[in-house]
């Protein structure tokens, strides 16, 4: 396994965060996840630098100021609760996220070059898809999809995974440039899972000699980096649903989610 692709809970903090995972750390160029936990009536400031983010409540409710703008989100008891709203963070901007209540929160960003402005996004506007059928079933929350909401570079997504299924699922990848077929992206996979002791298992392959390798059993707090190759499937302990938060970017002059399937695992995909 790739050892530093697999990035258990606690191994990367930093700057009031739990989980902080930049571009150095990851040895790559665009994608970045933080995870911040706030005691009730706690405050975190950061300032977006050349990355544009977006504040996804996991647990709570807070007050995002972003700029001269401030947003209002309600958020969810857990991320098995439903999609949630969020908030749009631009590069080159100072930003305070404040919770009454207290809660756990995540940063998503990617470097990019456009300055969009600062906006809210309400959850009953997620789209929400349901992908497989049978063991192979999922729930994608497609908050940030490429065709959902505008970012610069960022794409990020939420999928549930019930109890004893597989998602990500047949193996796909996007570590090419070729338009029309394949878009390359970087990507994080967070993890959280319902219930105590509970557990997951995530797989990324090589698609090139030399390429990415990892077997991992995840827990709640987990993340497995992807640089390149082949992942899937993602595959949640019976009796424990599981979540993870996919976290995009890439080089491409065009914001799209493009793949590749695995030739070997498509027969029978349902």
């Amino acid at each position: 396994m790739s050892k530093d692709l697999y990035v258990p809970k606690g191994a990367t903090t930093g700057g009031g965060y739990v989980v902080d995972i930049d571009p150095e750390r990851a040895g790559w160029t665009y994608c970045s996840l933080r995870i911040v936990e706030l005691e009730p009536g706690g405050t975190h400031s950061f300032a977006a630098g050349d990355s544009e983010w977006i504040v996804v409540p996991l647990n709570g409710g807070c007050t995002v100021h972003a700029g001269d703008e401030e947003f209002q989100l309600l958020g969810r008891e857990s991320v098995f609760g439903g999609a949630t709203d969020f908030a749009y963070v631009p590069r080159q901007t100072r930003a305070q996220i404040a919770s009454g209540a207290g809660g756990r929160f995540a940063l998503a960003g990617a470097k990019c070059e456009r300055q969009l402005p600062a906006r809210y996004g309400p959850a009953p506007e997620v789209p929400v898809e349901q992908r497989g059928s049978g063991t192979q079933l999922r729930h994608v929350r497609n908050f940030a999809s490429a065709d959902a909401f505008e970012c610069d570079r960022l794409i990020a997504v939420e999928v549930i995974t019930p109890g004893g299924n597989w998602s990500s699922y047949p193996p796909h990848k996007h570590d090419e440039n070729r338009p029309g077929e394949e878009a390359e992206l970087e990507e994080i996979y967070y993890f959280e899972i319902d219930g105590p002791n509970g557990f997951g298992y995530q797989r990324v392959s090589p698609s090139r000699e030399g390429g990415s390798d990892v077997l991992a059993e995840v827990r709640s707090g987990d993340a497995v980096l992807v640089p390149d190759g082949w992942h899937g499937p993602s595959i949640a302990q019976p009796g424990h649903d599981m979540y993870y938060l996919n976290v995009m970017a890439g080089p491409g002059e065009h914001r799209e989610w493009r793949i590749c399937f695995h030739p070997d695992h498509t027969e029978g995909y349902r």
